[in-house]
């Protein structure tokens, strides 16, 4: 296996040792999270530990710890569910390979070209994605808004 790199930190800041790994404990740890949740996203195929022990216990390299991260970076700041998740996590993967494939000097000019319009097709995509959240947000924002305007009606009536 190739050595990991390690230039992500988990939530804490801590950045795992290039080459090594982690077992569940102390990858769940790291994060701040339970053992549960990295089990729960390994079920829903959000996240494939990059090796398991010869007995099949978990190893968890500074990609996976980053991989939570980010997932549990787009559920708290955008609010994106699970599924949602999935759809961003795949096609950050597939932009992965199409930056490669897109780099790599062997690839012909014509599926550069097919490349970059499935690449920006894969960001509006997400964009939109983004877009929608926010107008939701907005709505909500909106609806919270009213009612603190009504209950400071209410307040100000009650002092005059």
């Amino acid at each position: 296996m190739p050595p990991v790199r390690a230039d992500r930190p988990g939530a804490d800041g801590e950045v795992a040792p290039a080459g090594h790994l982690l077992s569940i404990g102390a990858a769940a740890q790291s994060l701040g999270i339970s053992e549960r949740a990295l089990r729960y996203y390994q079920q829903l195929g959000l996240l494939t530990p990059c090796a398991k022990t010869p007995g099949g216990m978990r190893r968890y390299s500074a990609e996976d710890l980053a991989r939570v991260t980010r997932i549990r970076e787009l559920q708290s700041l955008l609010g994106l569910n699970l599924d949602e998740i999935a759809t961003v996590l795949r096609n950050d993967d597939r932009l992965a390979e199409i930056r490669q494939v897109y780099h790599d000097e062997r690839t012909p000019e014509p599926e550069r070209l097919a490349l970059a319009h499935e690449y920006l097709a894969i960001q509006e995509e997400l964009r939109a994605t983004v877009e929608a959240k926010r107008a939701a947000l907005d709505r909500f924002l909106a609806e919270v808004d009213e009612r603190i305007a009504r209950v400071r009606a209410v307040v100000g009536q009650a002092r005059g």
